[in-house]
């Protein structure tokens, strides 16, 4: 775990607050990537033969590649991360949340680097959360602009990740079984860091080596649904209309003839690890839901008044949407947390919500971790937590009564963690 939690108050609930915080920390150690990554890697099926051709993506990917490195598996390839690091082979910065021109040229890259693989070469894909916006390759027709625009509407409509890479993936030719096409002389092994809820695979990271159930009338539908026809690009809309007419090919639907893929962390193991880490310190942590979902302040509200043993931590894994309205700065767990400050004003309870990735929207946040004083001590500020939650402006708030987490990128991304202690 990189980086130190910063900007939390010393408040009345220290006690509580300092339980939680350890508690999370301790989950985002069990899903460190490095380490899973090279204990998978040393099955004999990778390398065995030919060269180990490496497509890493996603906020874990130089931690992920780091773990193939030390199991002594890679010949070349590519790594496409949100930031540059360390790496032993090439690495590409590429956009998130937002792809942009580095997304495109890893996607390219990604994509040589697959079709240059030799019968008894070994393709070993590095997936994890975030890698649908680092890989951005779109089809013939629809430029970057046009995916940025469509990232940007989806994001802001309150589309889940599901509906999300539907229309994602119907737009590029990496995703959906893209990658794996690529490499379909070769033999296909995929590591993933799951951040989504379930862990399907054909929808973490959009699901570059796996089919794609998905048709272009269910991505048609997701445009449909949130109302999105004229606020997407006419050149997104009209290949989609294209693809519904059998104008253009659909996504695979066969699986790669050689594959072997493994989920080698989730949030589910997260949440494990939480539970077990408040056992060790005499706390009785009960997993509630490593499903979680839905609209951020609405299910934060809920988790915050619902039942539970006086004294025992509820812990829910998954990731919640925000639809957005205002102009505001903040991101889901930021507004999970002051949701929940409102429900619990005056209570002796402890709420929780982080990124396992230390990342919470456009901001240098993890999350927040609130308590039954946070609304009282913005009040004291002259702030107006429900007014600040209407205009999705969690950030300042949640910085200006102490409520923040800050713990710099973690190197890993399991989605997010909730933590609850009622007294």
């Amino acid at each position: 775990m990189t980086g130190a939690v910063h900007r939390v108050i010393d408040t009345g609930a220290m006690g509580d607050r300092s339980l939680l915080l350890d508690a999370f920390l301790a989950a985002v150690d069990a899903v460190d990537p490095r380490v899973a990554t090279a204990a998978a890697a040393r099955r004999p099926s990778i390398g065995s033969r030919g060269r180990v051709l490496v497509v890493a993506a996603g906020k874990a990917a130089l931690a992920m590649t780091g773990g193939l490195v030390d199991a002594g598996r890679v010949d070349r390839g590519i790594v496409v991360a949100p930031a540059s690091g360390e790496c032993s082979i090439p690495v590409i910065v590429g956009g998130h949340p937002v792809p942009d021109e580095g997304s495109v040229a890893g996607a390219t890259r990604a994509l040589e680097i697959a079709s240059s693989a030799e019968p008894g070469d070994t393709v070993v894909c590095l997936i994890s959360g975030g890698a649908s916006a680092l890989l951005a390759a779109p089809v013939d027709g629809v430029t970057l602009s046009d995916l940025r625009e469509t990232n940007r509407a989806l994001l802001a409509c309150g589309a889940d990740i599901v509906e999300t890479n539907t229309v994602r993936k119907h737009l590029s030719r990496i995703k959906g079984g893209g990658l794996a096409a690529a490499a379909s002389r070769a033999h296909l092994v995929t590591l993933v860091l799951s951040d989504v809820v379930g862990d399907p695979l054909d929808v973490i990271a959009s699901g570059p080596t796996v089919p794609d159930p998905t048709t272009f009338d269910d991505a048609l539908g997701v445009v449909a649904r949130y109302d999105l026809q004229g606020r997407l690009p006419g050149s997104v809309v009209s290949h989609l209309e294209s693809g519904l007419r059998g104008s253009v090919p659909e996504t695979p639907k066969r699986p790669h003839p050689h594959h072997e893929i493994e989920i080698i962390g989730s949030g589910a193991v997260a949440a494990a690890a939480a539970a077990a880490f408040l056992r060790s310190r005499g706390v009785a942590g009960r997993i509630v839901t490593t499903r979680l979902a839905g609209e951020a302040r609405a299910a934060a509200s809920a988790a915050a008044a619902g039942g539970g043993e006086r004294g025992e931590v509820q812990i829910f894994a998954g990731e919640t949407t925000v639809t957005v309205t205002g102009s505001g700065r903040g991101g889901r767990n930021q507004e999970a947390a002051l949701a929940a400050a409102i429900e619990i004003e005056g209570r002796d309870v402890t709420f929780l919500a982080a990124g396992t990735d230390g990342i919470d929207g456009p901001t240098d946040a993890a999350g927040g971790i609130v308590d039954g004083e946070t609304v009282r001590r913005g009040r004291a500020l002259g702030l107006d937590a429900g007014e600040a939650l209407d205009d999705n402006d969690a950030y300042p708030y949640l910085s200006a009564t102490g409520d923040l987490i800050v713990t710099g990128p973690t190197g890993t991304n399991v989605a997010d963690l909730w933590l609850v202690r009622k007294r």
